[in-house]
């Protein structure tokens, strides 16, 4: 274990608590991670006394600039040195109410912090003290868990979720993300105990959703929300999608399948969260738009643009971010079916040009999350499809190069068309402004402004309107 406490750090906390007579070990995450051989900034250590007196008395020891921050509320300080962070606290145990996963605490032992920890992976502590320094305490066997990749509970599971229902996501969490397996007694206990996650905060459960969303293989996670009962809870709209009907022979994919398959294929590709959480919802309004069509079967007219307007309510619900990074999940659920249509129809510059202009800078990530959507078993149309694709980004780059159409800005604005013609605000303006964007992106006229204001003139005679100023055709207002 010595190897794991290398960083200088290590050493100061082990002189400062040496000269204050107490015991302290670096505990949970930090350990787990280095046996695991990933990557951790964030240091936990567990003080037998108090951890902000500690804290504070190796803040005094270390030569770097440190910053200190104290939680005297909850008994802990966080000192922070460039990107390292260290938590203090006092070891402690705890117990709970059957109406909160707040937690009554008591100053504890070395055994008893390690006990009311949440799993056997995050017991594992380092002794920082010189008379056994770089010993590794085990009590729970977390080192065998973490060899057979196992997620367990240090005591009976029953308890353990009952007391912080938080657990139960956390535990599908961390199999998420190191893809181990939960102990048959462990995941029993979490479908026995679902119900208690109704006690949990939306914002908590959000924290640990965008943490399984951010795995290498997210569908990992959902797939055990869904069998554990915690899914239909929080998130019933994605369990909506989970099934098969057929009628006169003729079946739908399963649509909650096929999402799992899209967000794995959307993270291979991008660490995006957002694009994740639009891979996640791009189908989530097929079951609200199902119908049986005699003639074509299984139908999901338009769930493309009802999805979009379920968004805002999943992310209010959820508390996720009612700002840009919804509406570009909005964008994304909305535009998703188009080019994927256009690689079935047949790619006109037209339909480019508008494709552009809906997406804008957005249409790389667009374009990633229509070719994952592709999942049929029949590799002729899979291929057919990407092949076709391939056409439709050789086209985006084209038109780009020529129109200049991502985040397009007209050459000609309404502000303008109001004081060439001496307007006000009115139906006319709004009529000019979108025959002039019509224009361009069905290439009548180049994204010019020239050639837009000559097309203004000529569109305006329709509606008998003349300008009353000179027009200045060369100043270039196309961004």
């Amino acid at each position: 274990m010595q190897d794991f406490i290398q960083n200088p750090v290590f050493q100061i906390i082990s002189n400062a608590a040496d000269e204050m007579e107490c015991d302290c070990y670096v505990i949970g995450g930090y350990v787990r991670d280095k046996l695991l051989h990933r990557s951790s900034k964030d240091i936990d250590i567990m003080v037998i006394g108090s951890g902000i007196a500690l804290a504070q008395h190796v803040a005094s020891k270390w030569k770097r600039h440190t910053t200190l921050n104290i939680f005297k509320t909850f008994g802990t300080a966080q000192l922070k040195a460039g990107s390292t962070e260290i938590e203090f606290v006092g070891a402690r145990r705890e117990s709970y109410s059957k109406e909160s996963r707040k937690p009554v605490v008591e100053d504890g032992n070395l055994e008893d912090d390690q006990r009311r920890r949440d799993f056997t992976i995050n017991t594992l502590a380092i002794s920082l003290s010189k008379r056994n320094y770089g010993e590794l305490l085990d009590p729970f066997h977390g080192i065998d868990d973490l060899t057979h990749k196992i997620i367990r509970t240090p005591l009976d599971p029953d308890i353990t979720f009952s007391d912080d229902p938080l657990r139960m996501l956390r535990a599908i969490r961390f199999a998420t993300q190191l893809e181990f397996h939960i102990e048959g007694a462990t995941f029993e206990s979490i479908k026995k105990n679902c119900q208690r996650i109704e006690i949990v905060s939306a914002e908590r459960i959000a924290d640990e959703l965008n943490k399984m969303m951010e795995a290498t293989r997210p569908s990992i996670g959902f797939l055990l929300l869904e069998q554990s009962g915690l899914l239909s809870i929080i998130f019933p709209e994605l369990v909506a999608l989970k099934g098969v009907e057929t009628k006169e022979g003729k079946g739908h994919k399963d649509n909650f399948i096929h999402t799992l398959t899209v967000l794995d294929k959307v993270a291979h590709h991008s660490d995006n969260l957002w694009l994740r959480w639009a891979a996640l919802l791009h189908d989530i309004a097929k079951p609200v738009t199902k119908r049986w069509d005699d003639n074509s079967g299984w139908t999901f007219h338009n769930h493309n643009f009802i999805g979009e307007k379920m968004i805002p309510t999943l992310f209010k619900r959820l508390k996720l971010p009612m700002n840009e990074k919804m509406k570009f999940v909005q964008k994304m659920v909305s535009l998703h079916m188009r080019p994927i249509v256009l690689s079935e129809e047949g790619v006109t510059d037209s339909a480019i040009r508008r494709l552009l202009f809906d997406a804008g800078d957005d249409i790389e990530l667009l374009m990633t999350l229509c070719e994952a959507d592709i999942t049929s078993k029949n590799q002729a149309r899979v291929k057919r499809h990407l092949d076709n694709f391939q056409i439709v980004r050789q086209k985006l780059i084209d038109i780009e190069a020529k129109d200049s159409l991502r985040n397009w800005q007209p050459p000609v604005d309404g502000v303008e068309i109001m004081k060439i013609f001496g307007l006000p605000q009115c139906r006319e303006v709004g009529w000019l402004k979108n025959a002039i964007k019509e224009a361009i992106l069905e290439g009548i006229i180049p994204n010019e402004r020239a050639a837009a204001m000559h097309y203004l003139i000529e569109k305006a005679k329709e509606i008998h309107l003349d300008p009353i100023v000179a027009i200045d055709k060369t100043n270039n207002n196309n961004g």
